[in-house]
């Protein structure tokens, strides 16, 4: 097998022995591991491009890794599927789709049988963070629950996360990585056998008559249920740039179930748009795969994101362009290169700002969209439905949690259950959860130089309180609100670790003074043992803010096997001790722009807003100039929407374009979704070799 793009080495995952199986790609075989998806088996053989666009014979990658998009196409024996969805088999024949393959000629009689039906109290739509925690609630009442999720394992997103989570240990786990907080989810509601879990599974429609066809591996289903909560989550937003459609560009979740769920390194130099959490924290993932981060573009002042996020990539040598936006993207066969310029306060980019950066990959986190469509589909057919996690409201998985099991509750309740009156204190904890970064304080450094103490450099008002509960003399506490208070220590220190080791910000070093007051010691928290670090070797110790120090030597280096955050120890001069924070691991080198930007001949509106049609930000924005603001008109002039992802990302696009051109809301009439969800092969609603579940 080719082990080139195969992860060898993490600092958190576990990387084991897998069997090996053979299939072929376009006739050449090639090594897969049995079990993983057909796409990253490819890109782990170093294939990239699944296939040629028939409308202008592009080349094709993948962007979503989570079946909402259709740029993953290729034919599987002879079928045409999202390799993102399809694990690849034994001796699997997989080809380019360029276009459809000819429909095989078969004669086989088909034997047509009865769908089957099933009814249930509660449908839950989404095995992740909240559609866990809601089924738990609802689990612990003799209700009959069925559990669907379209991945072959549950947790959602939490499969994906390998930082520790923010929040409150009392409630969300916070200090616990978010892998780990999936396993023990799916471990705890598997206890209960009152409710039914179905994997690979996709709900494709809420029909009028109250029922939910849903495809189970490759046979169609139908629940009837009499409430559905829609845990579904979210999916990822697109952009638009000429260069687009370019094998190369993923969204965050599709990189982040490459290299975290997967051990596939998809790229060697990345690029990442957006400084929400999800951008902020795919960097780090990278960096924790080997993966050198160019550097980073957001369009507003400063990060979304926590700070102490974006704080991590910049101490490790990620520089972070505030007030920049993406003007192109660059190659023939894949992403060669990315130019960011500097915006106005109108978002308008300045000329002469322009800067070109040396990338393969471009990884796009600019926000989500709740999947709301079964909400809305319920409310048509009038079954009672609720929506818990990123399908109700986006918010991080701390929030999610805390909030499903609230939403489990009022489920419960509404069926009749015995359930007393929530309390109001879970409604202000979850308000808390879901609140955004708050306000940014100076740092204050102690001017104590004797004995030992921890230095905190959280200095954002957010959501987490993990290091107030493992200090062995309560010497750390939270300054005002007792979830969002910034930390504060105020007594003494024994220098066991624990808060270092527990931060999921990594944002808590320890200054030791016992042993040399002239030469303190700094212990840093450390987890990118891609980049390693062994005693006796001279690191580039910095600041908060990335700024260099000193070069230090590191003197020891404790592994802390259960937390899997390494603590490194440097030999430091007293004047700068407090204010170390961590060390550069990526060169300046590797960062730095070209000489000169590359200037893309294109426009904004030669980008694409339909990737399936091929069809050009321009020739809509006439149309809309035009008078048109039926979105379903525009559909049927240029086919945007009718491709095989459904609309689903070029709705939120096309709406911008709207917004850009003046045209409100109110004044736009939405696309009509129509049944179904996914694309659904017809031998899947006829074919008599039902699974069952």
């Amino acid at each position: 097998m080719d082990k080139r793009n195969r992860i060898q080495e993490h600092h958190v995952l576990e990387i084991g022995e897998s069997e090996e199986i053979t299939f072929y790609w376009n006739r050449k075989p090639l090594k897969a591991k049995r079990g993983e998806v057909i796409a990253s088996a490819l890109i782990a053989n170093g294939i990239y491009i699944f296939g040629y666009h028939p409308h202008d014979n592009t080349p094709q990658g993948m962007f979503c890794a989570n079946g909402q998009c259709a740029k993953c196409g290729v034919i599987a024996n002879g079928i045409p599927v999202k390799s993102c969805m399809v694990k690849v088999q034994e001796n699997m024949i997989v080809e380019s789709m360029n276009g459809l393959p000819e429909l095989p000629l078969k004669e086989e009689p088909v034997s047509i049988e009865d769908i089957e039906e099933q009814k249930t109290d509660i449908l839950i739509i989404g095995g992740g963070p909240a559609g866990l925690s809601a089924a738990i609630e609802l689990a612990r009442y003799d209700y009959n629950i069925v559990l669907i999720d379209d991945k072959s394992e549950l947790g959602g997103k939490l499969v994906l996360q390998t930082h520790k989570f923010f929040g409150s240990v009392e409630d969300s786990y916070a200090g616990t990585r978010g892998i780990d907080i999936g396993k023990m989810l799916s471990d705890k509601l598997r206890e209960y056998p009152n409710c039914s879990i179905w994997l690979n599974s996709t709900a494709l429609f809420v029909f009028k008559d109250k029922k939910v066809g849903i495809l189970q591996d490759e046979s169609y289903r139908i629940v009837e249920p009499k409430v559905i909560l829609n845990a579904a989550g979210a999916r990822e937003k697109f952009l638009r740039f000429p260069g687009n459609t370019l094998p190369g560009i993923y969204g965050a979740g599709a990189f982040q179930t490459l290299v975290n769920r997967d051990l596939v390194r998809p790229s060697r130099r990345l690029f990442i748009v957006g400084g929400g959490n999800v951008g902020l924290i795919a960097g780090y993932h990278a960096l924790q795969a080997g993966i050198t981060v160019v550097g980073l573009v957001e369009a507003m002042p400063r990060c979304g994101g926590y700070k102490v996020h974006s704080d991590k990539l910049k101490r490790l040598g990620v520089p972070i362009y505030t007030r920049h936006t993406v003007l192109s993207a660059q190659g023939s066969d894949g992403v060669e290169s990315v130019t960011i310029a500097e915006i106005d306060e109108n978002f308008q980019p300045i000329a002469g700002t322009e800067k070109t950066f040396l990338c393969d990959t471009i990884l796009i986190a600019v926000g989500l969209e709740p999947l709301s469509e079964f909400t809305q589909e319920a409310e048509t057919a009038g079954i009672e439905v609720y929506s818990a996690g990123d399908s109700n409201e986006i918010a991080e998985a701390s929030s999610a949690m805390f909030n499903g099991r609230i939403i489990g509750l009022k489920v419960a309740k509404a069926l009749g259950a015995p359930v007393e009156d929530i309390p109001h204190e879970w409604y202000a904890k979850a308000e808390n959860l879901k609140q955004e970064p708050g306000k940014i304080y100076e740092q204050e450094f102690p001017e104590k130089r004797e004995g030992v103490f921890p230095v905190i450099h959280c200095l954002q008002e957010i959501p987490c309180n993990p290091c107030t509960t493992v200090c062995p003399h309560k010497s750390i506490e939270l300054n005002g609100d007792p979830l969002m208070g910034l930390p504060r220590f105020t007594g003494e220190c024994s220098g066991c670790h624990r808060c270092l080791t527990i931060c999921p910000g990594l944002a808590i070093t320890l200054v030791d003074y016992r042993q040399n007051r002239e030469k303190p010691i700094v212990t840093l928290p450390y987890e990118v043992s891609n980049y390693p670090v062994e005693k006796g070797d001279r690191v580039r110790a910095v600041d908060i803010d990335g700024n260099f120090l000193a070069e230090l030597p590191v003197v020891n280096i404790l592994k802390h096997r259960n937390s899997k955050t390494d603590l490194i120890k440097l030999e430091a001069p007293p004047e700068i001790a407090a204010r170390i924070v961590s060390f550069r691991v990526q060169d300046d080198e590797v960062t730095k722009p070209l000489p000169e930007p590359v200037i893309s001949e294109k426009t904004s509106d030669d980008a694409m807003v339909c990737l399936c049609e091929r069809v050009k930000v321009g020739e809509v924005r006439e149309l809309i100039r035009n008078g048109l603001t039926d979105i379903n008109q525009i559909k049927a002039i240029t086919r945007l929407g009718m491709g095989p992802c459904g609309s689903k990302t070029c709705d939120t696009l096309i709406r911008q374009i709207f917004r850009e051109e003046g045209i409100s809301a109110d004044e736009i009439v939405p696309n009509t979704k129509r049944p179904v969800f996914i694309e659904v092969p017809l031998k899947s609603f006829v074919d008599s070799g039902r699974k069952g579940k």
